[in-house]
């Protein structure tokens, strides 16, 4: 499974990578393989602000609906609105294409209570385990 290790995860399997000053967020290869094909994605607006541990959107597939919670707390600015119209990218290219949402992080002090890429596998193997 690839874990890229240029970015920060949750343990809601969602990942986060910070340049320049804003942090795009999207889902993890393990969540994609959990979540099965997409049939609608509901994502915040430029200028929604979004709180660490909230939902801030969904992702519906034929297994369920599945709030998005937030890594981290910020400003939207900007949402990947081409997975209204095409929400299989998050299939295809949940790495590159298929991210989510771009914020402008509130408190970088949020970033060291996620995982960085080893922290992220061991968390998932523990969770294979049990």
């Amino acid at each position: 499974m690839d874990i890229p290790t240029d970015r920060f995860y949750s343990d809601y399997h969602l990942w986060v990578k910070l340049e320049e000053g804003t942090a795009t967020v999207g889902i993890t290869e393990h969540a994609r393989e959990e979540l099965g094909d997409v049939d609608y994605v509901e994502l915040p607006q430029e200028g929604d602000t979004i709180t660490r541990g909230m939902a801030f959107g969904i992702i519906e597939t034929s297994k369920a609906v599945t709030d998005l919670m937030a890594p981290i707390s910020g400003q939207v600015v900007e949402s990947n609105v081409s997975l209204l119209e095409s929400p299989e990218a998050l299939m295809d290219s949940p790495y590159t294409d298929g991210w989510l949402i771009v914020v402008e992080p509130a408190d970088q002090d949020e970033f060291t209570e996620l995982m960085d890429s080893s922290k992220y596998r061991e968390f998932l193997d523990e969770a294979i385990d049990q």
